[in-house]
């Protein structure tokens, strides 16, 4: 499978303004558009009249009126959350004290694994360390309103506590930021681990649901096939990285430098991060060897 995907990078949306994006699912994009948000962070309205929203976004008073305006006459009686990153979360309290409802889904942020002596985490200052859900979700547990009922797919990988969403009465899947259209997601040490993103990406290609709504950007139509590519595509950049170690690749600046020709430079950071995701699974598997533990700044080569 050729590793290039054909991402749906279009920018018709529009931050604040309500959009019907599936049955039963309004969409209010965040004016928070950036290299890693691409248009906006997106919050989701579930149902009508009594009503959940997916999401609460960034602290961003802008966003929360857009919000509240969008909910006039209606009740909202859940606000859940796909993971514990500020562009999703940072308005979780003000939003949850404007609507009074109860915050469910993800459980506090933690990471895969502990900092290593000396190891500074890269993405500490995306992580909410405050948001504490008032109900916890595990996989396959559910939130109902009339006519609409929000089922937990748990999908660990981008974070450790990454949850997708199921609306079946929708036919649809709300990913967060797991398969996303107008990008690959970024998988990053400790928040992030390459292994469980990868098994994430394997459950959600066995689910029925065909049409995704992400986090950021737009719908996601044939997803199960797009999921398939994305698959496709780690598993090949995990090879070409096994490759450039066995060609005397040592530091990951190197693999980068080789594996993503035309970066943006803003982004060479999250694909360095990327790589060392990879790397670990390598190294855990037996595929790559690195003295001690591995390291964003450590030495690698293959194994065996």
């Amino acid at each position: 499978m050729s590793e290039d995907i054909e991402f749906d990078r279009s920018r018709d949306a529009v931050a604040g303004a309500v959009v019907e994006v599936a049955p039963l699912v309004r969409r209010i994009i965040a004016p928070n558009a950036s290299p890693f948000t691409f248009t906006g962070t997106a919050s989701y309205l579930i149902g009508k009249g009594k009503v959940a929203l997916v999401d609460p976004g960034p602290e961003d008073a802008r966003h929360r009126r857009a919000v509240l305006a969008a909910l006039d006459g209606e009740t909202v009686t859940h606000i859940v959350v796909t993971h514990t990153h500020l562009d999703h979360t940072g308005g979780a309290a003000a939003m949850a004290e404007a609507l009074g409802a109860p915050l469910v889904g993800a459980g506090a942020h933690r990471t895969f694994r502990p900092l290593h002596e000396g190891e500074t985490n890269r993405l500490e200052a995306g992580a909410d360390h405050v948001y504490r859900p008032d109900i916890e979700l595990a996989d396959g547990d559910a939130v109902t309103g009339p006519g609409w009922s929000l089922v937990a797919v748990a999908t660990p990988g981008h974070t450790a506590n990454h949850l997708a969403f199921s609306l079946p009465e929708a036919d649809v899947l709300l990913s967060g930021d797991h398969v996303m259209a107008w990008s690959t997601s970024v998988v990053a040490p400790p928040d992030g681990a390459m292994g469980p993103y990868v098994a994430s990406l394997r459950k959600l290609i066995a689910r029925p649901e065909d049409v995704y709504l992400p986090g950021h950007g737009p719908a996601l139509r044939n997803a199960r096939q797009f999921t398939r590519h994305l698959l496709g595509h780690r598993l090949m950049r995990e090879s070409a990285i096994r490759g450039r170690l066995e060609q005397g690749a040592r530091r990951i600046p190197e693999i980068v430098a080789e594996l993503y020709r035309g970066l943006d430079p803003r982004l060479a950071g999250a694909a360095g991060l990327s790589v060392f995701a990879h790397l670990e699974e390598l190294v855990a598997r037996g595929e790559a060897a690195t003295d001690g533990v591995p390291r964003l700044d450590g030495i690698y080569r293959a194994a065996g």
